[in-house]
């Protein structure tokens, strides 16, 4: 079957994987016979740095910049940066690389087995609170699940997990948040284009109401300080963050929350949190500073409905396809349209880990302290293991195993999961379903062509629908 075939094909598609994967060893034997870990040249390394991490740095890890997002979009930077990724495998047999990033040494992760183990070894070994991931949110949410470790970090994720509801096919506030969606959503069609920031506002509405409750849907002021907190953190270290105003800006903030925290509904995010079971670290958990990364993670969805979206615009078979569709069950095809636009364009392209004890990859033992990267980015979209990799073929997450492909992990697997996946997948493909109600997206803007590899980078706030009546 030809990538165009499976591009058109409407119901589910088995998609083959292959039965070798480069290096051909599992986790925890060698590569070719090595013992040694395998360091890049210098040549390897500027490679490195000029096609893949300076430009991930300059496009804005924590708060996308979209002038810059364009521009290295319009230049073909993921297809360097993916071919630097290749030429590092083909190299090596798919060993694990290290190399010398922007802010020191990390192990790259190559090969479909080690990706694997990167997802399986538990979070107590293969720590998230990386030290840059450290720099970058410690002035958005110091007190969040990525940047704790041990049991205080158990503790915080059990509240998130509380208010998340991760392990539920469908969230237990799921009705009052629809009601919610199908209100904010309606004015976005009462004219005939839609565009980005229209998405945005609605999404930011949106997730305060969930998060906070009704109280809250026209805080717009509590949302600029947290976006202007997240740019502030865009910077990764390389200027102070934690400045007086900086603080200032998060302690309003942290009030803010606290007072809606005394009245917030139970069925909000927050109020799901406060009810959680009390753990031995009381005060130090923060219930309500957990509330920050939640709203900010809700605005993001608002990047992934306008690629969705304008996605569907482009392949109007599959927008028949999902006429009708809520996108609130388990295996929707409108939920995989979503899965699809975040596999193609994921939120998080690098998963970054630091090891707290020694651990071993391919016969090789590294020390704690070592910085690991899946650059899943590269892995989602590569043709010698994602059957076509760079189409929209939202059916390949309804085949049976797909939520489990660590080769395909927008969210990520195992204990580093994401709590919020089927919550955000909820609200983002019920955001599409009321935009789709009635209406058909057309005219898409950027122009995409579905019969040939999308592009590496997709600016969302670029994107402006035609709406028409069905």
């Amino acid at each position: 079957m030809t990538e165009s075939e499976l591009a058109s094909t409407p119901d589910r598609v088995s998609l083959p994987r292959p039965t070798a994967e480069p290096g051909g060893a599992g986790p925890g034997a060698p590569a070719h016979g090595r013992t040694e870990a395998v360091r890049a040249g210098r040549a390897e390394t500027l490679r490195f740095v000029l096609t893949h991490t300076l430009p991930t740095f300059v496009k804005g890890i924590s708060a996308p910049r979209p002038p810059l997002v364009s521009a290295l979009a319009a230049v073909n930077q993921y297809g360097w940066s993916a071919a630097t990724f290749r030429a590092l495998r083909a190299r090596h047999g798919g060993a694990p690389v290290r190399l010398r990033a922007l802010s020191g040494e990390i192990l790259v992760l190559l090969d479909p087995a080690d990706v694997r183990q990167f997802f399986a070894e538990p979070v107590d070994s293969l720590a998230m609170d990386a030290v840059d991931k450290v720099k970058m949110l410690g002035v958005l949410e110091p007190t969040g699940v990525i940047c704790s470790h041990g049991a205080l970090r158990k503790a915080r994720r059990e509240v998130n997990d509380h208010a998340l509801a991760p392990d539920r096919t469908v969230h237990p506030s799921c009705t009052p948040y629809l009601a919610v969606i199908a209100e904010e959503c309606a004015p976005l069609t009462r004219g005939p284009v839609l565009d980005y920031p229209q998405l945005l506002r609605a999404f930011q509405r949106i997730s305060r109401r969930l998060v906070l409750g009704d109280l809250a849907r026209d805080d717009e002021e509590l949302h600029r300080g947290l976006v202007t907190l997240r740019e502030e953190a865009n910077w990764l270290g390389l200027r102070k963050a934690r400045t007086p105003a900086n603080e200032r800006l998060y302690a309003r903030a942290d009030a803010r929350l606290k007072e809606y925290a005394a009245r917030t509904p139970g069925h909000t995010l927050l109020g799901r949190a406060l009810a959680a079971p009390d753990t031995a670290f009381g005060a130090e958990v923060d219930v309500v500073g957990q509330a920050h990364h939640w709203l900010l993670a809700l605005d993001v969805a608002a990047f992934v409905a306008a690629r969705t979206l304008l996605l569907l615009s482009a392949h109007p078979a599959e927008q028949d396809a999902v006429a009708g569709d809520t996108g609130t069950a388990e295996a929707s095809r409108l939920r995989a349209c979503v899965q699809e636009a975040v596999r193609l364009y994921p939120v998080v392209p690098d998963f970054v880990r630091v090891t707290r004890a020694e651990t071993v990859w391919r016969g090789v033992t590294y020390p704690a302290g070592t910085h690991v990267l899946a650059p899943m980015g590269f892995h989602q979209r590569d043709p010698e293991q994602v059957p076509a990799g760079h189409l929209f073929v939202p059916g390949r997450w309804l085949a049976p195993g797909a939520d489990t492909d660590t080769l395909m992990a927008p969210f990520g697997h195992g204990g580093g999961r994401c709590p919020g996946d089927r919550l955000g997948l909820l609200v983002t493909a019920a955001v599409c379903a009321e935009v789709l109600r009635g209406h058909r997206v057309t005219g898409g803007r950027p122009v995409l062509d579905p019969d040939r590899p999308l592009p590496g980078a997709l600016d969302a706030t670029t994107v402006r629908l035609t709406l028409t009546a069905r």
